[in-house]
C-alpha cells in the first residue's frame, strides 16, 4: 500500500485519507443541517435520526458533534446527548460586537498584506454572491458571503486573530443564516451595497476605511439578527398561547 511519511514520521495511508475525507463530509453536512435550522434552538439533537439520514453509526456522529460543540453550535449534555445552543439577545449583542471588532482589525491588517491575486479571488466571490442576490438564492448567497469574510480574515496573516474569529463565527453562524431569510428585500439590497463598499476599500487597500466599513456592516447584521430572534420567539410564544 502506498503511503507518505509526514514530518512526524507516521505514514499516511490511502485509508487514512479516505477516513479523513469521510469525517469532513459528515461534519460539513451535519453543520449545514444545524445552521439551516432543521433542529429548533434548545432542542435535543436526534442522534438516531441523523445516523439514518447520514448513513453512519453513532461513533462518527458523536465525533462530529464534538466539533460542533467546540464551534459553539451545540451543547453536549453529560450522559444525555446534545442540544442546539440557545442564544439570548444579550449573547447576540456581545458576540456580534466581538465579531465586529475582529473583522474590523482583520480588514486593517489585510490591507497591509493582501496580494493582487487574493483581491481578485475575493472580487470573483463578490460577483458570484451578487448573482445569488439577483436570483433570490439566499442559501447560495450565505455560503459565498461567509467565504468572503473568511478570505479577508485569512488575508490579515494573523493566526491568533483567525483562531478567535473561527471560534466566535461558529457560535453565531446559525442565527446569521436564519436572520438572512427574515431580511426584507430593502435590507438585503443595503447589505449588497455594503459589500460593494468593502470590495472598493479592499481594492484601494484603504485600511482605515475598510476597518470602519466592516465594523458597521457587522453592527447592521447584529440588528437584523436580534430583530429576527425577537420575532421568532414572539411567534413561538403566540403559538403556544393559542394552542
Amino acid at each position: 500500500m502506498k503511503s507518505t511519511i509526514p514530518e512526524s514520521g507516521m505514514p499516511i495511508t490511502q485509508p487514512d485519507r479516505q477516513e479523513a475525507s469521510l469525517h469532513g463530509e459528515i461534519l460539513l453536512r451535519l453543520r449545514d443541517y444545524v445552521v439551516e435550522g432543521n433542529i429548533p434552538e434548545g432542542a435535543r439533537v436526534p442522534e438516531r435520526q441523523l445516523c439514518a439520514m447520514l448513513g453512519i453509526s453513532r461513533t462518527p456522529l458523536r465525533e462530529a458533534l464534538k466539533v460542533l460543540a467546540a464551534e459553539g453550535l451545540i451543547e453536549l449534555l453529560p450522559n444525555r446527548g446534545a442540544r442546539v445552543r440557545e442564544l439570548s439577545e444579550r449573547d447576540l449583542e456581545e458576540l456580534f460586537d466581538v465579531m465586529a471588532g475582529l473583522e474590523s482589525l482583520a480588514g486593517r491588517l489585510a490591507c497591509e498584506a493582501i496580494t493582487d491575486e487574493e483581491i481578485a479571488a475575493i472580487e470573483r466571490l463578490h460577483y458570484e454572491m451578487y448573482g445569488h442576490y439577483l436570483n433570490s438564492d439566499m442559501h447560495g448567497y450565505f455560503q459565498v458571503n461567509q467565504r468572503i469574510h473568511e478570505s479577508i480574515v485569512a488575508a490579515a496573516r494573523n493566526e491568533t486573530l483567525r483562531a478567535a474569529y473561527d471560534s466566535f463565527a461558529g457560535r453565531i453562524r446559525r442565527v446569521r443564516y436564519s436572520a438572512n431569510f427574515a431580511r426584507k428585500r430593502q435590507r438585503w439590497g443595503e447589505a449588497m451595497r455594503e459589500h460593494e463598499a468593502i470590495l472598493d476599500a479592499l481594492r484601494r487597500r484603504a485600511g482605515s476605511e475598510l476597518s470602519d466599513t466592516l465594523f458597521q456592516h457587522l453592527r447592521n447584521k447584529r440588528t437584523a439578527a436580534i430583530e429576527h430572534l425577537a420575532a421568532a420567539r414572539g411567534a413561538t410564544t403566540a403559538t403556544v398561547a393559542g394552542s
